[in-house]
C-alpha cells in the first residue's frame, strides 16, 4: 500500500473533512493501528472514553466508522488513511480484529450476492407478451416526444439563435419536461443542460447549434433506428434514455479482466444530482473504461476509487460502441505501486483516438488518457497543455497553478479528460508518485 496524502485528501466529501482528517493523522490519536493485504484498520481516540473502531477496505477504499459521523468517508478515516501514507511503518501488518474481518467479510458476500440476484434474474422466466406491450407503450411514447423535439428544434433554428441569450432556461426546461413526460430521461436533461450556453462566450452560438445538431441527429436516426448495426443501436437508445439496469449488465455484458490503473475522476453537480466520472486504463490491453455513479444531493456514492491507484478486476461493459460505460465486479485486489506508468499517448494520438471513436459512434462527448511529458503553459490565448513535439491544446479553466507549483513547469506524464474543446488535467505522475489536480466530489 503506497499513497500519497493528497490521493487521500482527494476522498474528502469537502474540504472541512479534508482539514480534520489531516489533523487527526498524528499516531498519538491512534492508540491500536494495523493493516493486511484487504484493510487498514485503527482506533482513534475521540472525546469520549471509547475510541472510535475506523476500518477501509483497500479494494475500493470504502470505510466505516463507529463515529456518529454522515459523511463518507469522515474524517477518522481520511485521518487513518493519511496516517498510513506518511507513516506506512505505523500500521504493522497482523491478523485483522473480528470486528474488522466481518465486516469485509459482509461486504465480499454482499457483492457475491448481487452477482447470483443478476444471474437469477436473466435467467427468470417473464412474461413476454406483458413485456412487449410496456415496450411498445414505451416506444410509441418516445417516438411522440422526439417527434415533438424536432418540430421544436426546426422552429428555433428557423428563427434564429440570437434572442436565446435574453429568455433565460424557461423554454429549455419547458422542452425537457416534455421529454421527461414522454420518457426520454437522458436526452431531457441535454436539453435542460443547453440553457446555459446562450450568452456564455464569445463563441457560444457555434457550440449550441453544434449541440443542436447532435440531439437532431439522434431523433432522425431513431426513426431508423432498426437500420443501425446492434451496437450503434445501443448508444442511440442509452443517449435518449432507455438504460440498462447494472443487474443486466451483470448477467449479459462483456467482461475483460486487467490490471486497471485508477487515472482520475472528475464530478459534476446540476442541482438536483450528482454525477461522478472515474476513468481507468488497462495496463495491459490498453482500454479505457468509463465508471459513472450518481448520488442525490449531499448522498455519498456508493463506492470511493482513488485516483492514481492499480487495482486486478474484472470489468463487465455495457453494450455500445466506442468508448464504454463499464462496472466492477467482484471483489478488486489493490495491487503494490508499479515501477512503470499507465500507457500514454501524445496529443497527437489522443485526438486520433477521438476521431477513432467519433467514427465509432457519433455521439461520443469525451475520452480520458494520459499524456506522456507534457506542460502547462499560459499566453495570448489563454492556458494551453504543449507536448514534447509541440502539439497544444486548451486547457479548460484559468486557473492551473497547482499543476505548475507541482510540477515548475518540467513535463510529466498527465491523466487528462477531453471532451471536443478543452482538456481537463485530473492527475500529475511525477516519477511514480501521483497527485490529484481535482476533487473526487
Amino acid at each position: 500500500m503506497q499513497l500519497t496524502e493528497q490521493q487521500v485528501l482527494a476522498l474528502a466529501p469537502d474540504s472541512g473533512s479534508a482539514s480534520n482528517g489531516r489533523k487527526l493523522a498524528q499516531a498519538k490519536q491512534w492508540p491500536t493501528l494495523g493493516r493486511s493485504p484487504r484493510a487498514a484498520w485503527g482506533e482513534c481516540q475521540g472525546s469520549g472514553k471509547t475510541p472510535y473502531q475506523v476500518r477501509v477496505d483497500l479494494a475500493d477504499f470504502a470505510s466505516k466508522c463507529s463515529c456518529p459521523s454522515f459523511k463518507f468517508p469522515c474524517k477518522h478515516a481520511l485521518g487513518l488513511l493519511v496516517l498510513a501514507a506518511n507513516q506506512p511503518d505505523l500500521l504493522s501488518e497482523g491478523n485483522e480484529p473480528e470486528w474488522v474481518a466481518s465486516w469485509l467479510d459482509k461486504r465480499a458476500d454482499t457483492a457475491s450476492k448481487k452477482e447470483v440476484r443478476a444471474q437469477a434474474k436473466a435467467e427468470a422466466p417473464v412474461d413476454e407478451t406483458a413485456q412487449r406491450k410496456r415496450a411498445e407503450k414505451r416506444e410509441d411514447r418516445v417516438r411522440e416526444g422526439l417527434a415533438g423535439l424536432q418540430r421544436w428544434l426546426e422552429d428555433l433554428v428557423r428563427n434564429g439563435l440570437a434572442p436565446l441569450a435574453s429568455e433565460g432556461p424557461a423554454p429549455w426546461e419547458q422542452q425537457a419536461s416534455r421529454l421527461v413526460d414522454a420518457q426520454a430521461g437522458a436526452l431531457a436533461a441535454r436539453v435542460r443542460a443547453l440553457a446555459d450556453l446562450p450568452g456564455a462566450g464569445e463563441h457560444w452560438p457555434e457550440r449550441l447549434l453544434a449541440e443542436l445538431g447532435r440531439i437532431s441527429l439522434a431523433v432522425q436516426a431513431y426513426e431508423r433506428i432498426e437500420q443501425l448495426a446492434p451496437d450503434l443501436q445501443a448508444v442511440l437508445r442509452q443517449y435518449i434514455g432507455f438504460s440498462l439496469r447494472e443487474e443486466e449488465v451483470l448477467a449479459t455484458g462483456e467482461r475483460c479482466r486487467d490490471q486497471w490503473w485508477v487515472i482520475g475522476q472528475t464530478t459534476q453537480n446540476d442541482g438536483r444530482i450528482r454525477s461522478q466520472r472515474t476513468w481507468l486504463l488497462g495496463a495491459q490491453t490498453g482500454q479505457t473504461a468509463l465508471m459513472l455513479q450518481f448520488a442525490a444531493g449531499k448522498q455519498p456514492f456508493a463506492a470511493s476509487y482513488l485516483p492514481g491507484s492499480l487495482l486486478e478486476a474484472e470489468l463487465v461493459f455495457w453494450p455500445g460502441a466506442g468508448l464504454r460505460r463499464a462496472l466492477l465486479t467482484g471483489q478488486p485486489s489493490l495491487l503494490p505501486s508499479s515501477a512503470s506508468l499507465p500507457p500514454s499517448r501524445s496529443v497527437a494520438q489522443l485526438l486520433d483516438d477521438a476521431a477513432h471513436y467519433l467514427a465509432a459512434n457519433p455521439w461520443h462527448e469525451r475520452q480520458a488518457t494520459v499524456l506522456q511529458d507534457v506542460a502547462p503553459r499560459c499566453g495570448a490565448d489563454g492556458w494551453q497543455l504543449v507536448d514534447g513535439a509541440g502539439d497544444a491544446l486548451p486547457l479548460a479553466g484559468n486557473e492551473h497553478w497547482l499543476w505548475l507549483a507541482l510540477s515548475g513547469g518540467h513535463a510529466h506524464a498527465l491523466a487528462v479528460e477531453w471532451d471536443g474543446q478543452a482538456i481537463q488535467p485530473m492527475g500529475l505522475f511525477i516519477g511514480h508518485h501521483y497527485h490529484p489536480l481535482t476533487r473526487g466530489d
